[in-house]
């Protein structure tokens, strides 16, 4: 265990946190059912080897600018501070230009991860607010989701004939699950950065349906009220909200604001301002027993498809004997 210290500035810091300490147990769960799988971290990194993870920073160093001292230094400090807060080293950080309001590409890579925003989201959100978004990221970093992360982007974006179809879409389909639980994990450490509570919805609200020039005037109780309207649907609406989010790469923002709250009404959180979190070096092993870990994995789907870590298992083993048969493209014995 560890104690939060004050900095001059009076904002909480939180030595050597494990990230294990916010992570939501269906993240963890879900992470433990895809390490399981036999040599799969060992097939994601031969994918990712396969275009380069050094391609991809070069790409963002291309065509995006990069945060530092003397370039965008109010991000820059930002940054720095949730570094400051978390306990961490500072990743390179990029602008991205786009028009959409969203968390942008987030954090990539394996060895060196970085963490990508959309301009658009630089734009809409208070400074508290990007707290929120780039402590989050920071917080995607420390859990290590980078370089599954890493792999659903080049699955978006590069697959291209290298990989048959039917590989790619049960494991796209499987890491989309996963990567809207480790979400609700980067959201629990964006709130431990800007600690404001309202300021974290309020990045949600914005990505929703921000609009330049009124952002500030986004009611946070109304949020409140619309994500509990959204929860509370049930019948029909259940398989409805399962079939809109299969595809989408991040939860619906109602979800991530329920989520938000139910976190800082925990048990959990409240360790966590006491001072009584995990420390790194110190975290419980997850547990062997895959059965149940990929019975968390499941939980996205509502309980629409009762089977469906058996899915999950067997979509993972299509896809690594597809790339098994196509590894003479990627130029490896493996």
């Amino acid at each position: 265990m560890a104690t939060p210290v004050r900095s001059t500035d009076s904002r909480t810091r939180y030595p050597q946190i494990s990230p294990t300490a916010w992570e939501h147990p269906t993240d963890r769960a879900a992470m433990q059912a895809l390490r399981s799988i036999p040599v799969f971290d060992t097939v994601v990194r031969k994918v990712i080897g396969a275009i380069g993870e050094r391609n991809i920073r070069l790409m963002f160093s291309a065509q995006s600018i990069e945060v530092g001292p003397n370039q965008y230094v109010d991000l820059y400090e930002i940054l720095e501070d949730a570094c400051a807060t978390l306990d961490c080293a500072l990743p390179q950080l990029f602008v991205s230009q786009s028009p959409f309001a969203d968390a942008g590409v987030g954090a990539l890579g394996v060895d060196r991860p970085f963490i990508v925003l959309s301009s658009s989201t630089v734009e809409l959100a208070s400074p508290k607010q990007l707290s929120a978004i780039i402590g989050g990221n920071v917080g995607a970093i420390l859990s290590e989701h980078t370089l599954y992360r890493t792999l659903l982007f080049l699955l978006l974006n590069f697959s291209g004939s290298s990989i048959p179809r039917q590989a790619v879409t049960p494991i796209l389909l499987a890491l989309l699950e996963w990567q809207r639980k480790s979400m609700i994990s980067n959201d629990r450490a964006g709130l431990l950065v800007s600690q404001d509570l309202e300021a974290s919805i309020g990045a949600l609200a914005l990505m929703a349906g921000g609009i330049r020039g009124r952002s500030a005037s986004v009611n946070i109780e109304a949020v409140r009220d619309q994500s509990a309207a959204y929860h509370d649907a049930n019948g029909l609406d259940v398989l409805f909200k399962f079939m809109g989010s299969a595809f989408r790469a991040d939860p619906f923002p109602m979800i991530r604001v329920r989520e938000l709250d139910l976190f800082v009404d925990s048990p959990d959180y409240a360790r966590i301002a006491r001072g009584e979190y995990v420390v790194r070096g110190e975290e419980a092993p997850l547990s062997d027993d895959v059965a149940r870990a990929t019975a968390g994995f499941s939980d996205s789907a509502e309980d629409v498809f009762s089977n469906a870590d058996a899915h999950v298992n067997k979509a993972l083993q299509s896809w690594i004997e597809g790339l098994k048969n196509a590894r003479d493209s990627f130029g490896s014995d493996q």
